[in-house]
């Protein structure tokens, strides 16, 4: 069974996101297409999946498309029950129904003055009221959640399902804009930054193509505020440790060194990628596991 999902730029495209979790933080496998925003490629690729107009979109494995991360929730959901898309109690399942489906219909304020940009963040963004009053009506939902819900873990409906992934990039932006939230709101973003599929989208957005000027924003810049990083970089030649890629499993093109080691990968991507953070990436752990526990 063969998915394929369309997708925006990784770094700002906030749909895109969510509809990608859907997959990844689930386990489900997917072949993804890319397009930069604001190119003539997003309408060029979205017509292999009409009638699709947005991303993210998705070509089931019979060949229909379909678009709205909605409706593709919906439609893994129906297909990998046993995948935990929805949570599996019927209050639970029906509270993060209503929380995806406010999510995808409302905080329009937020989403205009705070567009997604993960290759960023900043000191103060000096919200407007449009946004504070947003901002207090997400620490309601999650407050209503996580109270009603009780549970061991961070996530507003038990085990993460599709109410997070839905609330992803919303995470993200309160992280980017350092916007103001409660300390339950604020552990609630931190759970979403240190989540292993969340780092690999942000690993992979930051090395995603170019800057897009349209999320510029001239404001004092601060550390991204999620786990630390370890410290690796992109090196010259093709003399590594391994012989073939981690993740392809292609020979050996690009390096990178990290801890006085030099590791291989098979093109430019797939390094830089495991650069951004090499924690983020379970093959790549893995491959050097042996090296780190001797």
């Amino acid at each position: 069974m063969t998915y394929t999902l369309a997708i925006g730029d990784r770094a700002y495209s906030s749909w895109s996101l969510r509809g990608w979790l859907l997959f990844d933080a689930f386990n489900l496998p997917v072949r993804v297409r890319t397009a930069r925003l604001y190119t003539e490629e997003l309408p060029e690729l979205l017509k292999e999946f009409f009638p699709a107009k947005t991303v993210p979109a998705l070509l089931l494995p019979e060949g229909i498309a379909i678009g709205e991360s909605l409706a593709i929730a919906e439609e893994l959901a129906s297909r990998h029950p046993e995948a935990g898309v929805w949570p599996e109690a019927p209050q639970a399942r029906a509270m993060a129904r209503l929380l995806c489906a406010e999510m995808h219909a409302g905080f329009t304020a937020l989403r205009g003055y705070c567009p997604m940009n993960l290759r960023v963040s900043y000191v103060n963004s000096n919200p407007p009221a449009e946004v504070l009053a947003d901002l207090a009506r997400l620490e309601t939902l999650w407050s209503w959640a996580r109270d009603t819900n009780t549970g061991a873990g961070p996530w507003l409906c038990g085990d993460y399902s599709a109410a997070d992934a839905f609330f992803a990039p919303v995470a993200s932006r309160i992280a980017t804009y350092n916007l103001p939230v409660s300390p339950e709101a604020a552990a609630y973003v931190a759970a979403h930054l240190a989540h292993p599929s969340f780092r690999r989208w942000r690993a992979m957005a930051q090395v995603d193509g170019a800057d897009q000027e349209f999320y510029r924003r001239d404001w004092p810049r601060r550390d991204w505020p999620g786990p630390a990083l370890r410290p690796a970089q992109a090196v010259a030649g093709a003399e590594a440790e391994n012989a073939a890629c981690p993740y392809s499993g292609q020979p050996v093109t690009h390096v990178l060194a990290l801890d006085g080691h030099r590791w291989g990968f098979c093109n430019a991507f797939c390094r830089d990628k495991t650069v951004a953070d090499p924690e983020a990436w379970p093959k790549f752990t893995a491959m050097t596991a042996g090296i780190y526990q001797s």
